[in-house]
């Protein structure tokens, strides 16, 4: 994988990684109940479930390259497609994060068990990664190094930004909190995924 496709990667999984899902929600609202400290245990969990979701698509993709180039592609114009619909959601959500009271007594290893399920059942997480990894692999290349690469580059990224909202999330809670704020973050990285989804597409024309 050269380098211009990693950064083009990188800059991909950083978007994906801010956008706001159930692991943003998951480590907001353990940054503003339990502090920054005791939340570091929820983002290892979160990078555990992820793990996993990215296994499961590096054997599933690896075996459509092996199978049919023909599949592949049709794979990526898919993937294209979808981040451009994802986009298009994002821009369209105004609603705020849903935080609900905690226990504050729940140890690290609760938090770090929940974390796990919140990444493991959320269904969009592999979708985006069926969607995001095959727009940089090349198939006529070795499948197991770069995908080794995407993988530890998302896992990585992920966890950065996980704890910056942890961070952020236990020292500004209200605005967080504001619908107004959420809006915004929704439109901006709806227009960031239309615009990759269309480089993406456009790259290929």
């Amino acid at each position: 994988m050269s380098i211009d496709v990693w950064l083009a990667y990188l800059l991909a999984a950083i978007v994906f990684s801010f956008a706001p899902g159930s692991g943003t929600v998951n480590s907001i609202s353990n940054g503003m109940v339990y502090g920054w400290r005791k939340s570091l245990a929820s983002i290892i969990g979160l990078q555990l479930g992820m793990a996993v979701h990215i296994i499961l698509v590096g054997i599933g993709l690896g075996a459509i390259v092996a199978g049919s180039e023909l599949a592949f592609t049709v794979i990526k114009w898919l993937g294209a497609v979808y981040l451009v619909w994802l986009g298009i959601q994002k821009w369209r959500e105004k609603s705020a994060l849903s935080l609900a009271d905690r226990d504050t007594t729940v140890s690290a290893a609760t938090l770090f068990k929940r974390a796990i399920f919140v990444n493991l059942t959320n269904p969009k997480t592999i979708v985006f990664l069926v969607a995001l990894f095959p727009q940089f692999i090349n198939p006529l290349a070795p499948q197991l190094p770069q995908l080794l690469i995407l993988g530890i580059t998302t896992l990585v990224v992920d966890g950065c930004v996980m704890l910056f909202y942890v961070l952020l999330a236990s020292r500004f809670t209200r605005y967080i909190r504001s619908t107004t704020v959420m809006t915004r973050l929704n439109r901006l990285f709806g227009s960031m995924f239309i615009g990759c989804g269309a480089l993406l597409a456009l790259a290929r024309a």
